[in-house]
């Protein structure tokens, strides 16, 4: 642990962090970004996931949503996560109210170094971000957890238990589904419709909605879109198409059953 702590201290002060706001301050969001770093996630996956958030605090229309609030302020921290052990904050609470205080997050998350680790745990990156408001030392007027991820849940509680006690707690849900390179070697754990997953099992809450990101080419637009929605407090749907009969209902245990099948296939640890 103090391995990880350590650096990432040094690289606060490094890049000119002055630590939280006081305490409680008021700000039109709180918004945890929470980052799928399983291994599922190749390494050009993560990059570009990582490049399209320094981008979008580095666009203009992000900047022109955060100022055009009623405080004109935000609060985000920035959480990698993978399985039920390995959520962790990679940059702390920081209140951005304008270009200079966006840039300073963008290099935040453009200098820490890229993480890989087992398992993928939406439950658990979900419980663990609800758990970071308490201490963020900000009063948003809304609390969203916005999770980003290529697979389903497989490890930890049911997913809908840790979407549904964040719900109860007033904190929304926002998903970025990320539905690339079907059929290579960890292909046994895709499920073809991850965004009707998403939509199903992971997101919720007042105004919750998804961008699903089919193709590299959308991943830097989808993530600005998605913030920006955010940031604006938009009443916004962006989902798959409406369940028929023709179309099951959707296994929101799908993850822990693959998980399962996998292991009783002897394969090994993934």
């Amino acid at each position: 642990m103090w391995s990880y702590v350590v650096p990432l201290l040094a690289l606060v002060a490094g890049l000119g962090w002055n630590g939280p706001a006081p305490a409680q301050e008021r700000v039109d969001l709180e918004l945890v970004l929470a980052v799928d770093i399983s291994l599922s996630m190749d390494t050009d996956e993560k990059q570009l996931q990582r490049d399209g958030y320094v981008a979008a605090f580095r666009h203009q229309e992000v900047i022109d949503a955060i100022t055009g609030g009623g405080y004109g302020r935000i609060a985000v921290t920035y959480v990698e996560w993978a399985g039920v052990a390995s959520p962790q904050v990679v940059v702390p609470w920081m209140r951005i109210d304008g270009r200079e205080s966006a840039e300073r997050f963008a290099r935040f998350i453009e200098a820490a170094p890229l993480s890989r680790n087992f398992r993928t745990s939406i439950s658990g990156a979900i419980s663990y971000s609800a758990g970071l408001f308490e201490a963020s030392g900000f009063a948003g007027l809304r609390r969203v957890i916005d999770i980003s991820g290529d697979g389903p849940n497989n490890e930890g509680p049911m997913v809908t238990l840790a979407r549904d006690a964040a719900v109860a707690a007033g904190i929304t849900i926002n998903g970025l589904p990320i539905i690339l390179k079907r059929g290579d070697r960890l292909g046994f754990f895709d499920v073809a419709e991850l965004d009707r997953y998403y939509e199903a099992c992971v997101i919720g809450g007042t105004g919750a909605f998804l961008v699903p990101v089919h193709s590299t080419d959308e991943f830097i637009p989808a993530i600005r879109r998605k913030l920006v929605l955010e940031i604006a407090g938009l009443e916004a749907r962006v989902v798959p198409a409406q369940f028929t009969p023709e179309r099951p209902a959707v296994d929101c245990l799908i993850g822990e059953r693959l998980w399962q099948e996998w292991m009783n296939r002897g394969e090994g640890v993934y």
